[in-house]
């Protein structure tokens, strides 16, 4: 039964000795039970990791601690975030059960939600603003159009100048109405990697010219369920942001698929469940995104760019989140120069995978 749950479960005699894991925490630890069987707790996570301190405070006062958002640590382990539940053993001779759950999987739902929430708002506020703001620029645009007959040459460039501006504003409306787009998808079967080649080509002869693609697909993935004209918005805003980041001589994109154990979330509109397990990666070898921008990076608004209007990013989040998927960015510090890598995780159609 124990070795059925998704939370990880271990116990520890009283020298920290390991006597008891499940599978879920062979996962977490990356090792074995026979790896771990025997060791000391001290041996798998360094002595200074919080876990430690909070099994020997168990064991001291013989009473339940729990902890959320602590670090594993270690070499294996890196910045892993696990919230641990520690419970001593009655008549145990100073043996503890302890619970871990790995934080990463209640976050990208948590993400998930937010990005729902925020296409919302932008749906909103874009029927608001077509309302309140298209209607009357159309008769501001009308009227100089009008003016522009009867003034002098040197008072045109005023007049146009206005229906420019009012132009412009209005193509920024429309952006954000394609967020008040909530028509539910009817799935297909979708070859990935049909959708990320067509996107790599309009790359490379447009806004990608001179940047190097380099593929790593599983050919053995099934396909994805969802709309292929949405996924090939997704992947070419990934990849149009990508080239606009690398550098000009030496830029590189990587696009990689592979079929993953994902999480279970919610389809949007419907009680069903499914599964995430194709993965698909952009990645460049740009400067990176800032740590204190990567938590609002797919908000409305949020953009690094000096004329953009960071709603492409906003979007493809509310594509993803609407295909039952989520999207994750993370920098590349081992590249040397620094990189970005965008994640996304799609359900395979039904029946598949």
């Amino acid at each position: 039964m124990l070795s059925s749950l998704p939370d990880s479960i271990m116990a520890v005699e009283g020298d920290n000795k390991i006597t008891y894991v499940n599978n879920s925490t062979e996962q977490l630890l990356y090792s074995g039970a026979r790896m771990l069987l025997g060791r000391k707790l001290e041996d798998i996570v360094p002595f200074d990791s919080p876990l430690v301190a909070i099994v020997n405070q168990v064991r001291l006062k013989s009473a339940i601690i729990s902890e959320y958002d602590i670090v594993l640590g270690g070499p294996r382990h890196g910045d892993k975030r696990v919230d641990v539940h520690a419970s001593p053993v009655i008549e145990g001779n100073g043996a503890i059960v302890i619970q871990l759950q790995e934080r990463s999987i209640a976050q990208k739902i948590s993400q998930q939600l937010s990005h729902r929430g925020a296409a919302r708002s932008v749906a909103g506020m874009a029927s608001v603003l077509a309302h309140e703001i298209k209607n009357p620029l159309s008769g501001i645009r009308g009227s100089a159009q009008l003016l522009e007959q009867e003034v002098g040459e040197s008072d045109k460039e005023l007049t146009r100048l206005i229906c420019e501006e009012t132009d412009r504003i209005c193509a920024l409306v429309d952006q954000m109405e394609v967020f008040s787009n909530n028509r539910p998808i009817v799935p297909e079967h979708i070859n990935i990697h049909l959708v990320l080649e067509h996107v790599r080509k309009l790359a490379q002869n447009g806004f990608a010219k001179g940047v190097t693609f380099k593929e790593f697909y599983d050919p053995s993935i099934p396909s994805a369920r969802g709309d292929k004209g949405q996924l090939i918005q997704v992947f070419l805003n990934l990849i149009k942001n990508a080239a606009e980041a690398v550098p000009g001589a030496g830029g590189e994109i990587i696009l990689t698929t592979a079929y993953r154990h994902g999480v279970r979330v919610a389809v949007p509109g419907s009680s069903e469940r499914m599964h995430l397990p194709l993965e698909i990666c952009v990645m460049d070898n740009g400067p990176g995104i800032a740590d204190d921008l990567k938590p609002h990076l797919f908000d409305p608004f949020v953009t690094t760019k000096t004329n953009g209007t960071g709603l492409g990013l906003a979007l493809v989040a509310k594509i993803v989140g609407d295909h039952g998927g989520i999207i994750e960015c993370d920098s590349i510090k081992e590249k040397k120069g620094g990189g970005t890598l965008f994640r996304v995780l799609l359900p395979s159609y039904k029946g598949q995978g």
